[in-house]
């Protein structure tokens, strides 16, 4: 049987912008059978996510990301169905879900690493499962359960940056959820802006590439800011950190402005703004979603209830073709995404 799949044709360099190119599309056979233990499946989406940037070269810099390797096939967030089983868990027709699903229009994988996820939690949008009710919206919620200290009817103000993005636009509203006061989001266009407000319930939107972002957000945080939620890093970061109040808390999810430098994780805060973090007593310490396991279940649990109450709004990007993950990277690198980048390589999830 003949598929395609997309290999790391080269690495863009520690310091380089990800390119299409860095990415190309080949043809390889699979074996007619499987062995036992492993099952046969058809690919339906796969995540793009700004993670896989550390991942492009040759040292991650990451305990617990292991770099791709050129001429191999990439891997990452997929869901697919199963077409064949010879796992004594799985059968064929279950949807089933994994953190390293290669790029690859049909594979065969050991069943282990498989997890099979229930349609109904998402209403039938099975992509939500790489977005919403998946890795970035367990990031989102734990979080902000774990690292921002929300305490419901105590005024608390929420800014997150990168607030239109896959954890982001589930950030905000989470906050509002556990009782936050105020959300302000920061994003880099007009249209984000207006979603953030209009449709997802944050008070107010500042886009960081039009006028000046410290005084927009003292006008918008006119108590100062308690909570951030953290997807950018850099300058940004540095302006919200100095309008903090004492004891305030960062939620340190992702640093892409960073990512195509080669700089440690997280990234040294500047010393004036080191200065403010100590002075206030701002906790600031990374958050690594992958050690909270216990929380997964009751966590999707929770995500897919306020999804289906309407509470949490999903908001994604999708592209078709397995033709174009290298575009979609790209393109979610450089923030033309809203919501969760999606590929779709196959929509039919019928046998």
């Amino acid at each position: 049987m003949i598929v395609q799949r997309v290999v790391l044709n080269s690495r863009p360099g520690k310091n380089g912008n990800p390119v299409a190119e860095n990415f190309r599309m080949e043809e390889v056979t699979l074996p007619e059978s499987i062995n036992e233990g492993q099952v046969r499946v058809r690919t339906l989406y796969l995540s793009v996510d700004p993670y896989m940037r550390c991942k492009m070269n040759e040292d991650t810099g990451s305990d617990y990301l292991a770099p791709w390797q050129l001429s191999q096939v990439v891997d990452g967030g997929g869901i697919g169905i199963v077409e064949e089983s010879k796992h004594t868990n799985l059968t064929k027709g279950n949807v089933v879900t994994s953190f390293y699903w290669p790029w690859q229009t049909k594979a065969i994988l050991d069943g282990d690493g498989l997890e099979k996820v229930e349609p109904q939690l998402v209403n039938g949008h099975l992509s939500y499962f790489l977005g919403a009710i998946g890795m970035p919206g367990l990031t989102s919620l734990i979080g902000v359960q774990e690292r921002g200290h929300i305490t419901a009817g105590s005024n608390q103000t929420m800014v997150v940056s990168g607030a239109a993005g896959a954890c982001g636009s589930l950030a905000g509203q989470i906050g509002r959820l556990l009782g936050c006061s105020r959300v302000v989001g920061i994003c880099g266009t007009p249209e984000k802006c207006v979603l953030l407000t209009s449709e997802l319930g944050f008070d107010a939107a500042i886009n960081y590439k039009r006028g000046n972002v410290a005084e927009q957000l003292k006008e918008s945080c006119p108590a100062g800011v308690d909570v951030y939620f953290d997807n950018v890093g850099g300058d940004i970061s540095d302006t919200v950190i100095s309008q903090m109040n004492q004891n305030s808390h960062v939620i340190l999810c992702g640093q892409i402005s960073q990512y195509n430098k080669d700089v440690p994780y997280p990234p040294p805060l500047p010393p004036a703004t080191e200065a403010i973090q100590k002075e206030r007593n701002i906790t600031r310490e990374r958050f690594l979603v992958l050690n909270y396991k216990d929380k997964f279940e009751p966590g999707i649990l929770q995500l897919s209830q306020w999804f289906k109450e309407g509470k949490l709004k999903i908001k994604e990007t999708v592209i078709n073709g397995l033709e174009n993950m290298g575009a979609a990277f790209q393109s979610m690198m450089t923030g033309g995404n809203i919501g969760k980048q999606i590929v779709c390589i196959s929509e039919d999830a019928s046998l």
